[in-house]
């Protein structure tokens, strides 16, 4: 996807470090994003945390008290142009940001752009409390932060098999479609209906929220189908259908837990996306 360069005023970025915002004494803080649980059982059970893919540490709880991370660098050149990494991930979040301010505007609806923390090595403290390096990319909603180690790139690719910049792409577009979600507050509608409902309630109601985070990553490459090139969507589709719930489990879990969607779902919903209707996002969620 031939992303136009990024410019520095427009976008909000900062980088933790290598390996910064460790576990200070082993434990650290509080995990506000609460699914952090459901990552430590993923490492557990299936080895190389397929579940956390794609954010598993993703929360709708509006976390606070937890703390941002800490010492982070504000040269965001310096940060956006460490490694190809890196510089994708800044040239998207200005796509995104150009992509969404406006449908926030005609919705009148307050746009806020979120800030991008891009970092390597080990764990990262964000609002939402501190993650492990294997917790994959999340967005945390309490400081609007979408978080990436980029050397989950190389995973993505290595032991997923879903290589290619537009699936990277996709992992960004994903996590902003997160906070699509925060800043319309269907993030806390949701939460609230999760803290009445059953835990297969609740997982399904998460699932709809995974499902419309792919469908909004879809809509903003449907409308930048100008900049895509040959090979992308195929490239999406199948980083899709890798981090469906089914294919990372491998059926050991029961759909019930499912927490994503499963390959076809996930697939689905960048395929309505990517129609360019983001209307067609929202029937989605089952909380409106």
């Amino acid at each position: 996807m031939r992303l136009n360069p990024f410019n520095t005023g427009n976008i909000n970025v900062r980088s933790s470090g290598g390996g910064g915002g460790r576990f200070p004494g082993g434990g650290g803080g509080k995990i506000g994003c609460g699914t952090i649980i459901l990552a430590a059982i993923g490492a557990l059970v299936f080895g190389i945390n397929p579940m956390q893919t794609i954010g598993v540490v993703e929360s709708v709880q509006q976390t606070t008290g937890a703390g941002g991370g800490g010492q982070a660098s504000t040269n965001e050149q310096e940060i956006c142009t460490r490694g190809p990494y890196a510089n994708e991930a800044c040239n998207a979040l200005q796509s995104l940001n150009q992509t969404w301010a406006p449908e926030f505007q005609r919705a009148g609806i307050a746009f806020k752009q979120p800030f991008l923390d891009l970092y390597t090595g080990g764990g990262v403290r964000s609002g939402c409390g501190a993650a492990p390096a294997a917790a994959g990319p999340f967005y945390c909603p309490a400081d609007q932060g979408i978080y990436i180690n980029t050397t989950f790139f190389d995973t993505l690719e290595q032991r997923m098999g879903a290589g290619g910049d537009f699936a990277r792409l996709y992992v960004m577009a994903h996590e902003y479609g997160h906070h699509i979600q925060n800043l319309t507050g269907l993030a806390g509608q949701i939460r609230s209906a999760q803290q009445r409902a059953s835990r297969g309630e609740a997982n399904q109601l998460q699932v709809r929220m995974e499902l419309q985070a792919d469908c909004y990553a879809g809509v903003w490459a449907g409308r930048n189908r100008n900049l895509i090139e040959a090979g992308d969507i195929e490239e999406g589709m199948q980083a899709a259908a890798a981090i469906g719930d089914d294919r990372l489990t491998g059926g050991r879990v029961s759909s019930e837990n499912f927490t994503h969607g499963t390959s076809a779902q996930r697939s689905q919903a960048l395929r309505l996306g990517l129609q360019g209707n983001d209307k067609a996002c929202d029937e989605i969620t089952l909380v409106r």
